[in-house]
């Protein structure tokens, strides 16, 4: 079995979701050395998160973006981590809905994503600073 790994820093994004694939991939080309394996992404923040949805069409992830804050909106008189701002403990409560990390089949070298799916940075901050991401590889 082999394993590669290595941090991938993202530039910064601004608020919302946002499609990284290509630029993961792009920095992975060990994944043409497997057969068969996992990739496993993940991020290393608590205010923004990774998710995979649909890739071709904008809409849903502006959609996502609309849903999630008036799911978990700003401003509530019962947050009490504020120190950071109004958008402070809602980006981490969304993280937490979401998650840190994804992980995806390899198959013949490259990703195994569904025709329609892409991976999100979902951006949960009004004024977010680049992202680093753990990426780590393996399999046959």
């Amino acid at each position: 079995m082999q394993f590669f790994q290595k941090e991938i820093r993202l530039k910064s994004y601004s608020r919302g979701f946002h499609l990284i694939t290509d630029e993961i991939l792009s920095q992975i080309p060990e994944l043409k050395h497997l057969k068969v394996g996992q990739l496993h992404v993940f991020i290393k923040h608590t205010s923004a998160s990774l998710t995979i949805n649909e890739n071709a069409d904008y809409t849903v992830r502006q959609d996502f973006e609309s849903h999630f804050n008036q799911m978990v909106p700003e401003n509530q008189s019962y947050y009490k981590h504020t120190f950071e701002g109004s958008d402070d403990m809602p980006a981490h409560i969304k993280s937490s809905l979401l998650g840190t990390s994804v992980q995806i089949p390899i198959t013949n070298g490259r990703t195994n994503l569904g025709t329609w799916q892409g991976i999100y940075l979902c951006e949960h901050r009004n004024y977010a600073s680049c992202r680093n991401l753990i990426v780590t590889a393996f399999g046959n």
